[in-house]
């Protein structure tokens, strides 16, 4: 009878652990000058790892080709513009200022990729930010010129500038293209179920099990959340603040968000963050928090609304908490 309840009993647990579902597996790495994690849930351990490191392996991809002063394909193409010439380009890549020429002049061109020029200019153009304040007339020749993604020629493969001010930083917008690419992979690797994170900028996948993926986002001046969300299947959230990437010079906060019109980084908000749902809702959601964050908070409502963003969460210089009524019912 012992007997025969010890394999009744190992039957049990087998049948258990075959009806539980596979554990959530994680695999993190430092790309794009941030963390970045990959979590997988209910896929075996293998599919898991294998999706995982396909995800970061593009990244990485993306990291070097579009890094904006270390030697890559953007650089090239910056050397080449500066010059007055046309380079060659992959598809991909013109694939890539094609959309981000569509999302600049949805903007207004306040998201505006094409001055590289001024992010190197306030010293930004490096791992740990140079904190200087560059001299104002230097500022004042580089908004002069006006460098824009409209300024960009691209036919076929081939790309040049009308103004040779232009050189390209997608500081802004290749973490929101990473987040696409991830789920493409992702669900190419047959997994059901993910979240991707890059700093902040986050896209979901499925669910986690019988809950939707539940996500933080961050507090621009103190440690830990300052709300969180449920993210369902397609959703993503990108987030512009001052709090990751600036200096601090003469009792003053400079960030990299620059403001094209001024050539000097915003002052007027903290962060924002926005939730973006359906085609390339992770590119979207990472490239249309900019004009948002640039142009402050006394227009936020009808920047939201005119760049079709329903969903934002934003913290003004003052410490004001600003939500849209549609955040506000997601927010816990």
């Amino acid at each position: 009878m012992t007997a025969v309840r010890r394999v009744l009993g190992l039957a049990l647990l087998w049948l258990l652990a075959a009806c539980s579902p596979p554990p959530l597996h994680q695999q993190q790495a430092y790309v794009f000058g941030t963390l970045v994690e990959v979590s997988v849930y209910g896929a075996p351990e293998a599919e898991a790892r294998d999706a995982a490191a396909a995800v970061l392996a593009r990244f990485d991809t993306l990291h070097r080709s579009l890094h904006a002063w270390q030697p890559s394909e953007l650089s090239r193409l910056n050397a080449a513009l500066a010059r007055g010439e046309r380079a060659s380009v992959t598809p991909e890549l013109a694939a890539m200022l094609r959309d981000a020429q569509a999302l600049a002049a949805r903007s207004d061109e306040l998201f505006n990729p094409a001055i590289g020029g001024l992010v190197a200019l306030w010293g930004f153009h490096a791992d740990t930010p140079l904190a200087r304040v560059p001299d104002a007339g230097a500022i004042r020749e580089w908004v002069g010129r006006r460098p824009r993604m409209a300024d960009l020629v691209i036919e076929n493969d081939t790309v040049g500038s009308r103004n040779p001010a232009v050189q390209l930083d997608f500081g802004g917008y290749a973490k929101g293209r990473a987040l696409d690419d991830a789920v493409a992979i992702l669900k190419t690797h047959g997994i059901e179920n993910a979240l991707v994170n890059i700093g902040g900028n986050v896209i979901a996948l499925g669910t986690h099990g019988d809950r939707p993926w539940r996500v933080g986002i961050q507090h621009p001046r103190q440690a830990g959340t300052l709300a969180t969300l449920d993210l369902h299947d397609g959703e993503a959230i990108g987030t512009s603040g001052d709090y990751q990437r600036f200096f601090e010079a003469g009792g003053r906060r400079y960030s990299h968000l620059i403001d094209p019109r001024t050539g000097s980084p915003a002052s007027t908000m903290q962060s924002v963050t926005v939730l973006v749902a359906g085609e390339h809702a992770g590119t979207r959601s990472d490239a249309l928090s900019k004009p948002l964050f640039l142009d402050g908070p006394a227009r936020l409502a009808d920047n939201a609304a005119r760049l079709g963003v329903a969903d934002y969460l934003a913290v003004d210089a003052a410490g004001h908490t600003l939500v849209s009524p549609a955040m506000k019912a997601r927010l816990r």
